[in-house]
């Protein structure tokens, strides 16, 4: 007997994550509860994070790079007074401090992380060395001397503390390490510090409240779940759209550069649509859209 492939299902499950659950294992979930031939996620959570995990099915996975690029919102809160193997709460103390900063302080602080900054990833992360997980090689016992790497931090704001906690809100681009910050603000702070929770609460277009609770995800909810699916192009919002011609859709969904109408810069990434729905993303090219992503509805 040939074996079931699963259904065509195109489109977004924004998932509320809990905290204890991997993002593979979430997205693997959906894919059961949904019976969905493909999926994949926009952005990973750690396993101890909760919020946004934005769930790709079907040809909304060409559409994942959008939402990986765009900004994000991160809810979560510093521990004072040790520095961790992780940067958060699982990890083990290496090092403490009895110093514990003032609000003063620690808004004083907070300018030197907003902006264009380098942030080094913690250890205990999916950035590859030499082709492996840093996170297997530290597991391994490994010193690792990872690379900085550059990050937009459109805002970082202090919401509440007391004397051994921060509680901290910040929109950053595409990898940013909450952790990290976390951890350099306690070293710039002379207290040292670790993560005890994080939340996403918004990713591009998605945001948590409206989110599908992990616990509802199962396969006798599927009409439920079938409800509760976002179309493709929303990923798509901050992307201009332009509108194919007859003839152009027909040579954009052969992978040709195809006639479109509609105004966008030479070179811009944009996404094309016709009468039937979302054709592509590509590249415009005065007057025609060079197809990157065709897809496939």
């Amino acid at each position: 007997m040939a074996r079931k492939k699963g259904r065509d299902i195109n489109g977004w499950l924004i998932v509320d994550k809990p905290a204890g659950v991997t993002s593979t294992a979430v997205v693997a979930k959906v894919r059961w509860a949904l019976d969905a031939k493909k999926a994949g996620h926009a952005g990973t959570l750690d396993p101890d994070a909760t919020g946004v995990l934005a769930v790709a099915l079907g040809e909304a996975t060409k559409t994942v790079a959008t939402v990986t690029d765009a900004l994000k919102c991160y809810d979560f809160t510093v521990n004072w007074g040790a520095e961790t193997t992780t940067d958060d709460a699982s990890g083990d103390v290496v090092r403490t401090s009895a110093s514990r900063p003032d609000r003063a302080a620690i808004e004083a602080a907070l300018p030197a992380f907003t902006g264009n900054i380098m942030q080094v990833p913690p250890a205990f992360s999916a950035v590859k060395v030499d082709g492996e997980r840093a996170y297997d090689l530290a597991r391994e016992g490994e010193d690792l001397d990872l690379a900085a790497r550059p990050l937009w931090v459109q805002s970082l704001a202090l919401l509440d503390c007391d004397k051994d906690t921060a509680r901290l809100e910040m929109i950053c681009g595409k990898g940013g390490y909450v952790r990290s910050i976390a951890r350099d603000l306690g070293r710039a702070l002379g207290c040292l510090g670790h993560v005890a929770h994080l939340r996403r609460t918004w990713s591009g277009p998605f945001e948590a409240e409206g989110a599908v609770p992990f616990d509802r995800i199962d396969r006798s909810a599927q009409d439920w779940l079938d409800s509760q699916l976002l179309p493709l192009e929303v990923a798509l919002a901050d992307l201009p759209m332009l509108r194919a011609t007859p003839e152009g859709a027909v040579r954009i969904r052969n992978g040709n550069p195809g006639q479109v109408t509609g105004a966008a810069e030479w070179g811009d990434l944009v996404w094309v649509a016709d009468a039937k729905g979302p054709v592509c993303i590509g590249r415009y090219q005065g007057g025609l859209v060079q197809p990157e992503r065709v897809f496939n509805l």
